[in-house]
């Protein structure tokens, strides 16, 4: 039997370097309008917290822009996955940049704190920097490194000052285990992450492996790595997609993406595990959109599909 959906809008921003990624739910409700779909009609909406007034103002915290506000959006978010679960229902979660999946994983963690949770992390980023090695601030490069509870003080280039440690350490979940974790289309990182990820043996299966190996070999794989593993989440981030394929319509999109068809195929794939606890599909941005609403059309596509097979 088909589980029931809960959708969660969570429209934070915050860990964001551009502005527009708060619209991303909305404007996917807004092309299932268009389309004359009534999805968003049939399974309950949840909306989190945000602290986007943050934005107004310059962050004290240069190396964790926006962290401050964080923590609000985290409790959010564990309050709401938590009641979903408590329903009896699946948290399909549609946020706005990807800082928050941290606060996802740790709301899975505090639900399941005895389950093992594989993490499959779909994605043309690492996102595994952490305050300590950002070359930017922004907060949506360190979901994997806060969800880990990783510092990298020992490759660190900025010092921190004691209230972003502070702010920080209370984002460290421990939900999962490093060897739990398989990215998928990673393409762009800094010399920092591929230090990490070399030294925590992380395994990335690239566009190019893809398509030499086939798609289902790699995804068949993937399931027997993380055969021991009691829950699964996957966290879609849409710049995984080649940009050519869908738009410009998302924060930091980088060329020789999965195609959208492999983006189907995979996210189906995985909804038809049941151990799958929770999906998560991000950094849709209309504002940054060049073909008008485009990336949420094909978001929304995604999504149909994925409830399609859900388990």
């Amino acid at each position: 039997m088909p589980k029931a959906i809960h959708f969660i809008f969570n429209p934070s921003e915050i860990g964001a370097g551009t502005r527009g990624a708060s619209l991303g739910p909305e404007a996917i409700r807004a092309a299932a309008r268009t389309k004359g779909s009534q999805l968003f009609a049939q399974h309950p909406i949840k909306v989190i917290t945000e602290q986007n007034d943050l934005l107004d103002h310059t962050s004290p915290f240069p190396f964790a822009k926006n962290i401050d506000g964080l923590q609000k959006v985290f409790d959010s978010l564990n309050s709401n996955i938590a009641s979903s679960i408590a329903d009896s229902s699946f948290p399909l979660i549609i946020a706005g940049d990807h800082s928050s999946a941290a606060g996802t994983l740790a709301a899975l963690k505090n639900v399941h704190p005895e389950k093992r949770i594989g993490v499959i992390w779909i994605d043309a980023h690492a996102d595994i920097h952490s305050p300590y090695t950002t070359p930017s601030g922004n907060m949506h490069g360190m979901p994997i490194a806060a969800a880990l509870g990783l510092d990298h003080q020992d490759i660190a280039k900025n010092q921190l000052d004691t209230e972003t440690q502070k702010h920080w350490n209370a984002l460290k979940s421990y939900a999962f285990s490093a060897q739990d974790l398989v990215y998928i289309g990673v393409r762009d990182t800094e010399e920092e992450e591929d230090h990490v990820m070399a030294a925590l043996k992380l395994r990335n299966y690239s566009v190019a492996e893809i398509r030499e190996k086939g798609l289902m070999v790699c995804l068949e794989a993937i399931k027997d790595k993380l055969a021991a593993c009691d829950l699964l989440y996957v966290s879609f981030d849409v710049d995984s997609i080649d940009p050519v394929e869908t738009s410009y319509g998302t924060g930091t999109p980088v060329p020789n993406g999965i195609s959208f068809q492999e983006a189907a195929t995979m996210l189906a794939y995985f909804a038809q595990d049941p151990r799958l606890c929770a999906m998560e599909i991000v950094e849709v941005n209309p504002c940054l959109d060049d073909e008008k609403n485009k990336m949420a059309e094909q978001a929304l596509n995604l999504i149909e599909n994925i409830l399609s097979h859900i388990q």
